[in-house]
């Protein structure tokens, strides 16, 4: 029997910008489409969120022949004061279960491309 109200029901822990920028980082080349599908999300609402966190400087694309190729920016913080300290490359190895990597060592090929700046 559920007692809770509607609004314990429908909250999440992660925003659906989260969710997009994990789908990018584990895989730069993934298609709108893709992270619509795996995020439960429109393509419109990908597209959307993709264009916030490029202007806000955490994602950029380089286009590459027919498909855009992604790389986020994981020096930047985290945009929400109460978040203030925390890099992107430090959520992104929490929810990746990865440890975020200095900048003096060498890239694993089996990890996802994320760029420094």
């Amino acid at each position: 029997m559920d007692t809770g109200t509607a609004a314990e029901r429908h909250w999440t822990f992660l925003t659906n910008h989260a969710r997009v920028l994990v789908q990018i980082a584990r895989d730069p080349g993934i298609r709108v489409r893709d992270i619509a599908s795996r995020c439960l999300l429109t393509e419109r609402a990908v597209q959307r969120i993709i264009t916030d966190l490029e202007q806000a400087g955490y994602l950029s694309h380089e286009r590459r022949g027919r498909t855009n190729h992604y790389s986020v920016v994981v020096g930047k913080q985290l945009r929400h004061p109460a978040d203030a300290g925390p890099t992107v490359a430090e959520l992104l190895a929490a929810l990746l279960r990865q440890q975020p990597k200095t900048d003096n060592e060498a890239p694993n090929p089996a990890e996802p491309e994320l760029s420094a700046q």
